[in-house]
């Protein structure tokens, strides 16, 4: 370990070793992922347990708002996140979201009515998205371009081992006769912030930041330890240093600011913005949010009633849903983000229509209905979930730091998240509403915008993979802003770097600070 300068008021105890610091980073993409995972299932487990509707007389419109009401809050936080993070440093922004989603999981705990269950959950959403959007920006910067769809991928796929723990224990706590039953599952909540803070004194800060902070031996020390073992003068350490450098006072000579207006400026800006952020949209409209949070609604439509099978099915489904994930990052990494993403899409289209197809079969006459109809609607659901889970889950929090130039990337994430969280406000309300009342025709609807949503990103989405974050911008203008070759190329002995050369003309030159 190696005390690493950070430019805040947050320390640095970091491992010279790329491996271990990968890990690390890994580590705290799981633990800032399995928050909101879990907080999703274990809603949709305490609308199963009687003695969570029970004790606050839930009916349909308190059952929505009980559970959208994070979502109010996970609105509120994209105002000041991206802020935040580009003012005080990626890291503190993670520790003071993830402080503000303890203070509320413990609030959530200790509700004694509707009211206090709806203040701490939109708390709770306020400190996630900070902490949330924060970390995606963080790992995006941070994260060796090689590794970049794991590592960022990973902040989201690792929803599922958040949503697997709580399903599990809601299964436990579900025969307690007390309200201890929903109480200690939304308590237990909690740890995943706790491991959060424990992990941010051992890595560093995001170097892109430190170079717009003017602290470049700092910047240049954290990207030797991502990518060459703390050696500052291997080639692929140079090229993505001098990427960065290169790119960044680009930026500033070409009077991009950090303030939140960025995101519109300019037509790149924007056009930026609307391909990166129409991921959290596009996620949220999917189709999902039936299965994340009303699961017990979804199979009653589908004739399974009994509330122990349901805890069950929420264990499995989640396990499903993970390992669909990691492959999804799989074809992510290797095939590309948009290939990946049309292909869940179009999955996720005939799912819907088949789901609904079946549930109106099953609605039309439930008495009759067949056993192998019941089995057949849940093994679709099964399905959907699992290809959502393909493409959305890593790429909803991978795709839109890669799409956005530094100046707007934190401010931009933010934006992304904010239409992720007013549109998922607006469906987790509306959803059982709608279930209760046209059933069936839920899924032909959902179906129908999703075949909108495939059509716009094979027309407007472009291809990030392989590809450093300043390697990006010749997407969109023409030409990267850094003469030093592209890291991969470096990487694979394809290209060379006169380390000599450019350490000297990073010596002569005298960025903007």
């Amino acid at each position: 370990m190696r005390r690493t300068p950070t430019g805040t008021w947050l320390p640095a105890w970091v491992p010279q070793s790329t491996t271990n610091l990968s890990a690390l980073l890994l580590f705290c993409s799981m633990v800032n992922s399995a928050t909101s995972g879990y907080d999703g299932s274990m809603l949709n487990g305490l609308n199963i347990l009687p003695s969570y509707t029970d004790y606050f007389k839930l009916t349909p419109a308190t059952t929505g708002l009980n559970t959208a009401s994070i979502f109010i809050g996970s609105i509120l936080g994209p105002f000041v996140a991206g802020i935040i993070a580009d003012r005080l440093g990626r890291r503190p922004a993670i520790f003071w979201g993830t402080v503000i989603t303890i203070i509320g999981v413990v609030l959530q705990a200790a509700a004694q009515n509707i009211a206090m269950f709806v203040v701490a959950r939109v708390i709770l959403g306020f400190g996630s998205q900070i902490s949330g959007v924060a970390a995606g920006v963080y790992l995006s910067e941070t994260f060796p371009s090689r590794w970049r769809a794991w590592g960022v991928g990973l902040l989201n796929n690792f929803y599922y081992i958040g949503a697997l723990i709580a399903a599990g224990i809601t299964l436990g706590t579900g025969e307690w006769q007390s309200t201890w039953a929903w109480r200690a599952p939304s308590l237990f909540q909690g740890i995943f912030s706790l491991l959060c803070i424990f992990i941010l004194p051992f890595v560093p800060e995001s170097p892109r930041w430190l170079v717009h902070r003017g602290l470049f031996e700092e910047a240049r020390t954290v990207v030797a330890q991502t990518n060459s073992n703390g050696n500052l003068t291997n080639p692929v350490a140079i090229a993505v240093y001098k990427e960065i450098l290169d790119t960044i006072e680009f930026e500033k000579k070409d009077g991009r600011s950090m303030s939140p207006l960025e995101i519109v400026r300019t037509p790149v800006a924007r056009k930026r913005v609307l391909i990166g952020m129409s991921a959290g949209p596009f996620s949220c409209i999917a189709g999902n949010i039936i299965a994340s949070y009303y699961l017990g609604a979804e199979l009653d439509t589908a004739g399974v009633t009994d509330t122990r099978d349901q805890l069950k099915a929420n264990v499995v489904l989640n396990v499903w849903c993970l390992l669909c994930a990691l492959t999804g990052t799989h074809l992510a990494a290797n095939w590309g983000r948009k290939p990946t993403a049309m292909l869940s899409q179009s999955l996720l289209i005939v799912c819907l229509f088949v789901i609904g197809g079946l549930s109106k079969i099953y609605a039309d006459d439930p008495e009759r209905a067949s056993q192998s109809l019941v089995y057949g609607d849940v093994a679709v659901m099964f399905l959907f979930q699992g290809f959502y889970s393909l493409a959305w889950t890593p790429l909803l929090f991978l795709y839109p730091p890669e799409v956005m130039n530094y100046s707007i990337r934190a401010n931009g994430l933010a934006f992304s998240a904010f239409g992720l969280s007013a549109l998922a406000l607006l469906l987790v309300f509306v959803m059982p509403i709608g279930i209760a009342n046209i059933g069936w025709r839920m899924y032909m609807i959902n179906g129908s915008w999703d075949i909108i949503v495939l059509i716009l990103i094979a027309v407007f989405w472009v291809e990030t993979k392989g590809k450093t974050l300043e390697e990006i911008d010749a997407i969109f203008e023409g030409h990267k802003h850094s003469s030093v070759p592209d890291v991969e190329l470096v990487r694979k002995g394809v290209a060379t770097v006169d380390v000599d050369l450019v350490q000297g003309a990073m010596r002569d030159e005298k960025p903007i600070r």
